[in-house]
């Protein structure tokens, strides 16, 4: 069935006015934010995307030989349109933090605050021998083979199993196709997260890291310290998707996140359990 936007989950609260936008990572689904539904449905109104080619999101007209990130924001923002949401709280993961990088540099009045969840910024050698790793691999190596290696790569430790598993079963949703138009935003990528680092970043910004985060765990680190308006905070005992691997963790320091950046009149929040964390 030929579709002409992405596909979305929506929760409505009668109860508040704003709402939390969830972006999944590269290989992900709106079913990456199945532990965060529950928590943020209470309080705000959702919507989980599903982005092109990914979860549910297929067939979506018209056809598009070779993606871009104009064409990835544009999906992003023409559904927002479509459900009349003028400004959002930006939870994302991954690559969705990349995304954001880019939809906030062409719409930045979406945006009421981001959180950056195993965000991905400044390339340094380490991210750019690990996609070009990915680069090299990919010309012999079936993209289910790829997906399998490197969640494995990203996240290699015991804890990270849970994770691990799920991002292997999301990702085996994308045809061979649809993966090779997503490997050809890397033209793209290394120049977006270049400009995103030396621009002014005039919203709050959260970046959300698991601990156990080896690869990308520096640069959010010098990206939040080189950026006076992003707040850097590590969860203990997590990897790359620490919203998985400690998802209670994480949901009282996303939720106190957006708690602090209200920008309508909304409900008033219970008072949160604190748990032991390591905050930048």
């Amino acid at each position: 069935m030929k579709k002409t936007s992405l596909h979305a989950v929506v929760q409505l609260n009668a109860s508040s006015k704003e709402w939390v936008v969830f972006v999944h990572g590269a290989g992900g689904s709106t079913a990456t934010w199945k532990y965060q539904i529950e928590t943020f449905k209470s309080f705000y109104n959702i919507l989980l995307v599903d982005l092109r080619d990914h979860g549910k999101s297929k067939n979506i007209e018209p056809e598009i030989e070779k993606y871009n990130f104009d064409l990835i924001s544009k999906d992003l923002k023409d559904l927002l349109d479509e459900h009349k949401i003028k400004k959002a709280h930006f939870i994302t993961l991954s690559f969705g933090s990349v995304i954001m990088q880019d939809l906030s540099i062409k719409h930045p009045k979406l945006v009421a605050s981001a959180i950056f969840a195993g965000g991905i910024f400044k390339a340094n050698n380490l991210i750019k021998s690990f996609v070009q790793l990915a680069r090299i691999f990919n010309l012999f190596l079936p993209y289910k083979w790829m997906y399998s290696i490197f969640s494995y790569l990203l996240m290699p430790y015991r804890t990270h199993q849970t994770s691990r598993k799920i991002y292997q079963k999301q990702a085996q949703k994308l045809t061979p196709t649809e993966y090779m138009k997503w490997v050809g935003l890397y033209g793209e990528f290394f120049k977006l997260l270049d400009r995103f680092y030396c621009q002014e970043i005039n919203f709050p910004a959260l970046a959300l890291m698991g601990k156990e985060d080896y690869i990308f765990l520096n640069s959010a680190k010098s990206f939040a310290k080189n950026h006076p308006s992003v707040i850097y905070k590590e969860i203990m005992e997590a990897g790359h998707i620490c919203n998985i691997d400690q998802a209670e963790i994480f949901n009282e320091l996303a939720l106190d996140f957006t708690r602090q950046h209200q920008y309508k009149e909304t409900v008033d929040f219970p008072t949160l359990h604190t748990h032991k964390i390591k905050a930048g």
